[in-house]
């Protein structure tokens, strides 16, 4: 098997790696990639701007049998639909299936007209201003405001005032997040714990993977703003047997069947953003590709041949055969950001320490690049993840913040609080047996 892995972030380095080393052994190129990724692939030589059409062309003259795309922005524009008109396996659902992560205002209406739960919502324009000022005085707080389209999961603000609401829904309207602004939802606050469910869907079947759970405040004790996320472990304990049962029949499988009676069937990697309130799950987002970081956990703990279950998933027809198990022990993973993020920040500092800290865990590059002295130095905002394996969730934790305590780099922050709330719930479990 040949295979092209679209994406540059620690997702598509973490992505990459478990490809490489599947029982299939597929031959694997990268585009854009980053230096992490390019010690598992070949670096594709495609245009600056991805786009559908030389990714076809690469495809065809490069013999390529499947192709895995990592971020939304790709998906939303189409380039899933360009490659499957030149008869190319793409592991990512089409334009219109895209809509679920795409536009929140659709993903809502979308979950009304087939019972999935979810919070109450409204959602305005910029020209119904002054009745989502009214809308917002009449909710209970906190209170949640959407920017409607994409904002590399930085368009979710909690209000915990009616002051702080107003200015967030002005900021949207005036263009804080460009285009994905114009429309903005505003929904009822939901109290609980939030977990993530990966589905893999070939257009009518589907496969879970393991149950994670994202940090997305950037203060430990889930403080502070939301970012694209801080940290994740996997698999999550919150989700027991019982509940995995009710999130599929309540959720998994009727928005399968949704997009099917939308004529849109859903290819690629369903994640439902949870939240379990009062014992129950309720949708907070979907996303339509892999999340980021809970697939650094989840593909760590994966057994089996991953690159045959996401080339069967895009072909249709789904092959359990591919999975021994979909969590072995626990992984933990520690999101190293720099100083600054999720708002201005600066790039440009040379990072060590990284073959030290691969004695204990996993380190995949996010925001990284070589400079011209052939120097790894920091070129984003989240900048590395650092994902550990062992067989106890403390164990994983352990090891992950022994790697981290090697890596350094000006202006580096992390968490110091990843997966401690699971810790707390275990526990709790042991002493209640």
């Amino acid at each position: 098997m040949r295979a092209l892995v679209i994406g540059s972030g620690g997702r598509e380095h973490a992505l990459v790696r478990v490809l490489a080393e599947s029982e299939s052994r597929p031959e694997l190129w990268a585009y854009p990639g980053n230096p992490g990724i390019f010690e598992y692939a070949h670096h594709a030589q495609l245009p600056a701007t991805i786009d559908g059409r030389h990714v076809a062309a690469f495809c065809h003259e490069n013999n390529i049998d499947l192709v895995v795309i990592g971020p939304e922005s790709p998906l939303a524009a189409g380039i899933s639909d360009i490659l499957r008109l030149e008869e190319i396996p793409v592991f990512g659902p089409s334009q219109a299936a895209t809509r679920l992560e795409s536009s929140k205002w659709y993903a809502k209406r979308f979950m009304e007209r087939y019972g999935i739960p979810t919070a109450r919502w409204k959602s305005f324009t910029a020209d119904e201003y002054d009745e989502a000022c009214q809308y917002i005085e009449q909710q209970a707080l906190p209170i949640v405001l959407k920017a409607d389209g994409l904002a590399a999961g930085k368009g979710v603000v909690i209000a915990t005032s009616y002051q702080e609401a107003h200015a967030t829904l002005e900021r949207m309207f005036n263009g804080a997040f460009g285009e994905a602004g114009k429309r903005v939802v505003i929904e009822e606050f939901l109290s609980g714990e939030e977990a993530s469910i990966f589905a893999i869907c070939d257009g009518n079947d589907y496969l879970l993977l393991a149950p994670a759970q994202d940090h997305k405040r950037l203060y430990d004790g889930d403080r502070g703003p939301n970012t694209g996320g801080m940290g994740a472990y996997a698999p999550a304990p919150l989700l027991n047997k019982a509940l995995l049962a009710s999130v599929e029949q309540r959720i998994v499988q009727p928005t399968l069947q949704g997009m099917i009676s939308e004529n849109a069937p859903f290819v690629g990697c369903l994640y439902i953003g949870l939240m379990i309130a009062d014992g129950a799950p309720f949708v907070v987002e979907y996303n339509v590709r892999f999340g980021d970081p809970e697939t650094q956990s989840v593909v760590e703990v994966f057994r089996g041949d991953f690159a045959r279950l996401l080339y069967s998933a895009a072909r249709g027809r789904l092959e359990r055969t591919a999975i021994r198990t979909i969590s072995e022990g626990y992984s933990c993973t520690v999101v190293l950001t720099s100083k600054g993020y999720p708002g201005s920040y600066s790039t440009g500092f040379p990072i060590t320490g990284i073959e030290q800290a691969r004695q204990f865990a996993r380190v995949y590059h996010a925001g990284t690049a070589v400079d011209d002295h052939g120097i790894l130095i920091t070129s984003g905002g989240r900048v590395l993840n650092v994902t550990s394996h062992a067989d106890t969730l403390s164990g994983a934790i352990e090891q992950c913040y022994r790697a981290v305590a090697s890596i350094r780099f000006e202006g580096m922050y992390y968490r110091t609080d990843i997966g401690a709330r699971a810790l707390r719930r275990l526990q709790f479990l042991e002493e209640g047996t």
